[in-house]
């Protein structure tokens, strides 16, 4: 009898501690469903869509036609995603790695490279789920929608079902409580019921609730500081331009100094847009190019009013601005002289622009801020040959830092009325 008894008591005691590790569990993974289904909204969406037009539509159209590349209509099924993937990242990687396919399309398209794109595999999915769904023309909204909906499967997709099954654990750990309780003789709740007690019991915990604050704060915190940091940062925009103007073709593969149109870098603040005067020097005689024929050399054409037929200016005709999108824009609180970099500090302009010379279509490579523009002044080491104008403040530095490289932050470059006056 008193055997019986114990045993009644113990597995009473097991029942209840049990039920305690449960409860505990089942705040946990409640919590965590709540933090899931509020934090989901913060991983922005990969857009497949906004990525092509900003980096593709230079050269590639979806059922449009070729232009400075094929049409991009049906590749994904023509293609194994992967190949895909490989030849935007890198296509001359595929070509060098002796790819029949890669080898192909370099020779069919006249040894013109594409350009490499430093994309995540998540931005590479989006694109090619854009490329393979693109939006209708006649509906634009409702496909622009759907594409986004099929896109949005990565990220917060995952997270919401996750949160789901979370929630879907706590329905079971509490069905399993109820199990427990009954058999112990005790009242049986419903559902609703667990989840106000368990929340309640939850947030009376001090520690549950600091842990919640601190959660929601990081979050937060991360939010604000990545918003407040990407304010004014533009890299990697390469908008599309009134004319197709391909660097490559004019600084890659006909090597003609970034300064013959850019003449002003070396002389002043800024760099200067050419004129198209400038254009005209050659594009008076050379009417059309290797990748879009007449067609884009006929806009300067019809800029400035001349007839490529006669080869003369048509007189009287009202001239017409290139309306050329600026990319690379310093706020008005930062001062950046380009001679004191090109000409004195002969710095390349690849260092801050990139290898504008392998760019068909041109954007912003360095984020331009502040620190980066630190670091550099850190790390690049002062011109004394050729600048004579600074001989005496060179030789003041020799004799100061003697044996030691002189960066320009030795010279005050890290100063802030150099930059900010």
């Amino acid at each position: 009898m008193l055997y019986k008894y114990y045993l009644k008591i113990r597995h009473t005691k097991y029942l209840k501690r049990n039920m305690i590790l449960i409860n505990t569990l089942k705040n946990r993974i409640l919590i965590l469903a709540v933090l899931f289904s509020l934090s989901f909204n913060l991983f922005a969406d990969v857009d497949g869509e906004k990525i092509f037009k900003q980096n593709c539509t230079a050269c590639h159209t979806i059922g449009g036609g070729r232009l400075v590349g094929p049409d991009l209509s049906g590749v994904t099924e023509k293609r194994e995603d992967k190949w895909l993937k490989s030849w935007i990242t890198n296509s001359q990687d595929l070509i060098a790695s002796g790819d029949a396919d890669a080898i192909a399309i370099f020779e069919e398209y006249n040894k013109t490279a594409m350009t490499p794109f430093d994309f995540s595999d998540e931005e590479l999915t989006a694109v090619l789920a854009y490329i393979a769904n693109p939006p209708v023309k006649e509906n634009i909204t409702a496909s622009s929608d759907a594409v986004f909906a099929e896109q949005g499967m990565s990220t917060s997709t995952q997270l919401m079902l996750i949160a789901l099954v979370l929630i879907v654990l706590v329905f079971m750990l509490s069905s399993v409580k109820n199990s427990l309780k009954e058999s112990l003789g005790q009242e049986v709740e419903t559902v609703p019921e667990t989840l106000t007690i368990q929340t309640k019991a939850f947030f009376a915990n001090n520690m549950n609730v600091l842990f919640v604050v601190l959660v929601v704060g990081i979050i937060s915190l991360k939010v604000v500081f990545d918003t407040l940091m990407g304010v004014g940062v533009t890299t990697d925009y390469r908008p599309e331009q009134p004319i197709a103007f391909s660097h490559k073709i004019h600084a890659g593969d006909n090597g003609i100094d970034c300064n013959y149109c850019h003449t002003s870098a070396r002389t002043s603040k800024t760099s200067g847009i050419p004129s198209a005067n400038v254009c005209m020097n050659c594009h008076a005689n050379i009417t059309s190019g290797t990748n879009t024929g007449t067609t884009e050399i006929q806009k300067i054409y019809d800029a400035i009013g001349y007839d490529p037929d006669t080869r003369t200016y048509i007189e009287g005709y009202e001239q017409k601005p290139i309306k050329w999108i600026r990319i690379h824009n310093l706020p008005d609180l930062a001062y950046f002289n380009h001679s004191q970099h090109v000409t004195v500090g002969k710095i390349e302009c690849q260092e801050c622009h990139g290898p504008v010379q392998e760019m068909d279509v041109v954007k912003q490579e360095s984020d331009l801020t502040m620190g980066w523009c630190i670091n550099c002044h850190k790390d690049t080491e002062v011109k004394m040959e050729g600048n004579d104008y600074y001989t005496s403040l060179h030789e003041k530095l020799k004799e100061k830092y003697a044996g030691e490289k002189i960066t320009v932050d030795k010279m005050g470059g890290l100063e802030c009325g150099k930059c900010h006056y």
